[in-house]
């Protein structure tokens, strides 16, 4: 199993464990993370899985595609450096410990 950290909107640290394969937003979804709605069901067409990956995970993750790309523009008030949709981060031992933090995160 893979373990990554949730930050809640509220501050709230959410420490949860992920299967293989499984995408960041299934993952926050069946545990019930707040601040991750999912709306479109993991197609990368609402933006509404948006998170800020930890600098210490960003380099691991898969390149950015042009479709989250544009859906992130929805969020731009949002948007960091740091940005990804949960939806397009596939679960792996190269991000156990992960630690994404869910926007309006109060720390």
């Amino acid at each position: 199993m893979t373990t990554i950290v949730f930050f809640e909107p509220d501050g709230t640290r959410r420490e949860v464990a992920a299967k293989p394969g499984e995408s960041a937003m299934e993952v926050a979804v069946r545990h019930g993370v707040e601040g991750v709605d999912a709306d479109c069901g993991g197609v990368c067409a609402c933006a509404t899985c948006h998170g800020h990956v930890d600098a210490a995970f960003f380099d691991r993750l898969p390149a950015m595609n042009e479709t989250e790309d544009a859906m992130l523009e929805l969020v731009e008030d949002q948007r960091a450096a740091n940005s990804r949709l949960l939806c397009q981060l596939k679960v792996g031992p190269e991000l156990d410990g992960i630690v994404i933090s869910l926007p309006g995160v109060k720390r």
